[in-house]
């Protein structure tokens, strides 16, 4: 009968990656063979089950086919799974040559390595003005954060003297760690706490860090706002936030506000801008003279002109790239005097009944 490894995982076949492990590791505990009570036959069905089940393309075989042919032994379905051992061998076993911190940190709450330190990452906000948002520009802030100490350059030695050996690894910059668990005794190999990883110490520590190679200091960044940055949109600066003993920096994220404009607004890469112009040069036609962030132009009006009608000059826009830019698009109000003279009234009058 073939066997049915979600039944012996006590899981149904719905149960997605994380919970066939959670269960696996529940299982596992209960009867491992060196446990009191534990079930070294029941321990091997376990462990044949999550080694299918774990696997995408046997899972897969399974589930179609109710056995597995991707094995690598000739076909049989007899499936080894990931800790397939010979049990008698944990008796007086010692694993000090072997590196198990990965293989079985999750049983111990965490591998044995430990990844390098990262410092905090920043933020900050800008405030720039509209023109600059479309041109771009430079900032200089002043930051007060945790960096490379000067004195000592970020070695923690006092300036003249040198680094030694550390003692607690002898320069290796890693330790090991001797642990008894129901697998035997293992040796965990982890970061020197010591020397954080370098293989080496102050002789003497500099009095500026006291020996920690970082320290809180004010320090001046430029900060390079790009050409057509929108609001709210955050620029990061790698490696620039806070800096940790033996490791890496953080980030800097600085978060940009853009100062509204009366004159102008951003659609696109295309600049939009209002022309208001009198009724008169709406029907006969004109010239204006226009500013823009370029400087001013001018703008000739065609005659019979309309309302909200849209008037174009190419690449006074927002910058696409270093050689291209969008358009300034323009549009046009049209102005209504408020008081008519008697003249005035005669002449459209006339163009009234002109039928204009």
């Amino acid at each position: 009968m073939a066997k049915d490894y979600y039944e012996t995982l006590g899981i149904n076949r719905n149960a997605d990656k994380e919970e066939i492990k959670k269960a696996f590791r529940k299982l596992a505990h209960k009867y491992h063979p060196d446990k009191k009570g534990g079930d070294e036959k029941k321990f091997k069905e376990i462990n044949e089950a999550y080694g299918v089940l774990s696997d995408d393309k046997k899972k897969a075989e399974y589930d179609s086919y109710g056995r597995v042919f991707s094995t690598g032994n000739g076909g049989n379905d007899n499936h080894q799974g990931p800790f397939e051992w010979n049990f008698s061998d944990f008796e007086g076993a010692n694993f000090e040559n072997f590196d198990l911190g990965d293989i079985f940190g999750d049983f111990f709450g965490g591998g044995g390595r430990r990844e390098k330190a990262r410092g905090r990452d920043i933020s900050i906000d800008i405030e720039i003005s509209f023109k600059e948002s479309i041109f771009g520009t430079q900032r200089r802030v002043l930051l007060q954060k945790t960096a490379i100490c000067e004195d000592c350059q970020g070695n923690g030695a006092k300036a003249g003297t040198k680094l030694v050996t550390c003692t607690a690894c002898n320069g290796q910059g890693k330790v090991r760690d001797v642990k008894k668990s129901f697998f035997g005794t293992m040796s965990i190999q982890r970061t020197c706490d010591k020397c954080n990883g370098r293989g080496e110490v102050p002789k003497e520590k500099c009095p500026s860090c006291f020996g920690l190679g970082i320290k809180k200091k004010s320090q001046e960044i430029t900060v390079n706002v790009p050409a057509g940055i929108d609001d709210g949109e955050m620029i990061r600066m790698v490696g620039q936030g806070e800096v940790v003993s033996s490791g890496s920096a953080g980030d800097l994220y600085v978060k940009i506000h853009i100062k509204k404009d009366s004159r102008f607004r951003k659609e696109g890469s295309n600049l939009v801008t209002d022309l208001n112009i009198k009724l008169t040069d709406a029907l006969l036609g004109g010239e204006y003279n226009l500013e823009t962030l370029d400087g001013m132009v001018k703008i000739k009006i065609p005659e019979n002109i309309s309302l909200g009608e849209i008037l174009r000059i190419k690449g006074k826009g927002v910058p696409i790239d270093k050689s291209r830019r969008g358009d300034l698009h323009i549009k046009v109000n049209i102005e209504l005097p408020k008081k008519l003279s008697k003249e005035a009234k005669k002449v459209i009058e006339r163009l009234r009944q002109e039928g204009i």
